[in-house]
């Protein structure tokens, strides 16, 4: 399951549980259009909760992620697991945006700065 907020400047994404591709598809969806209406966004990831992933949503993220490349400024990433940390700093490979990872979300949003005024939750 994942719970989205939407500021006028970036995305939080919080995952708990198991992540599907049908959670995958839209989160992408809401991205896409935030994308669309106000260009790069920061994007802050919550996995701290994460329990796994399906395969079919693991390979939509990297083929979102490839897509996107350009589309997100900088990506705070909050996991207490190594081996997410890990994936997380060598999809710097794939993407263009500044990355980094945190063990506490109150760090990754003090790195991400002030998000502008929150537009809707979802």
């Amino acid at each position: 399951m994942i719970t989205t907020e939407v500021f006028a400047d970036r995305l939080e994404l919080h995952a708990f549980g198991r992540l599907s591709l049908a959670e995958c598809k839209e989160f992408e969806e809401l991205s896409n259009y935030r994308l669309h209406f106000n260009g790069p966004l920061d994007l802050l990831l919550d996995l701290r909760e994460l329990e796994s992933c399906s395969l079919d949503a693991l390979v939509e993220q990297i083929r979102y992620g490839r897509m996107h490349s350009r589309d997100f400024s900088r990506i705070a990433v909050v996991s207490g697991s190594g081996l997410v940390a890990w994936a997380a700093l060598l999809s710097q490979v794939f993407v263009e945006a500044e990355i980094q990872v945190f063990d506490e979300i109150e760090m990754a949003q003090e790195w991400l700065g002030e998000p502008g005024k929150l537009e809707l939750s979802h």
